[in-house]
């Protein structure tokens, strides 16, 4: 699948620029994971790569589809200078290698939580995946191969997240959208949840 990875990568190069960094992380049983830094003027960009390489796979199926089920990679941005985020780097490939690690289908609008901050500092140690399609394209391949998705990261507080939970990922982001909340912000404070 390392030609699944290249187009991927290209997509990526395409739409954000030259990766300024980029580490690997490999987690026992897992395929590798890379994650890509790209700076952007004030903000930083970062996306996973490795993720698409295998479709993920339903849970309840009794044999996983090598080559059939949804595809995506991660891309998280945050304003730049204002914290460590590089740290992000082994919590995005914690998150990027749950399909593999776990067997789950990762889509918009679901929670995921590393059960520890995002990076030091962080108000975060969760994220609500949000639609695809915005900053970087969905990538086609080949028929019967489903395109790679890149799906946003978006921070939640773990207030936010109990919310999340009770109300939904659509009432949340119209809870930050009624209330400005700057989601690049990374030392940014729980939005009213009143």
């Amino acid at each position: 699948m390392g030609q699944v990875l290249a187009l991927v990568e290209a997509r990526l190069r395409t739409a954000l620029g030259e990766p300024d960094a980029r580490a690997a992380v490999t987690f026992l049983g897992t395929d590798r994971i890379e994650v890509l830094r790209f700076l952007d003027g004030d903000v930083v960009r970062y996306a996973t790569l490795g993720m698409s390489a295998q479709p993920m796979a339903d849970p309840t199926a009794a044999l996983a589809d090598p080559v059939k089920g949804p595809r995506a990679e991660f891309v998280l941005t945050v304003r730049a200078g204002l914290a460590d985020t590089d740290k992000v780097l082994r919590p995005l490939a914690v998150l990027a290698s749950a399909p593999q690690v776990e067997g789950v289908i990762v889509a918009a609008g679901a929670s995921l939580d590393v059960g520890e901050p995002l990076w030091p500092g962080a108000p975060f140690s969760s994220v609500l995946v949000a639609e695809s399609g915005g900053l970087v394209e969905d990538l086609e391949l080949d028929e019967p191969m489903d395109p790679v998705r890149f799906l946003p990261l978006l921070p939640m507080t773990s207030n936010e997240a109990a919310w999340k939970r009770v109300h939904g990922a659509k009432a949340l982001e119209e809870r930050w959208l009624t209330h400005g909340t700057d989601l690049r912000d990374p030392l940014r404070t729980s939005v009213r949840l009143d």
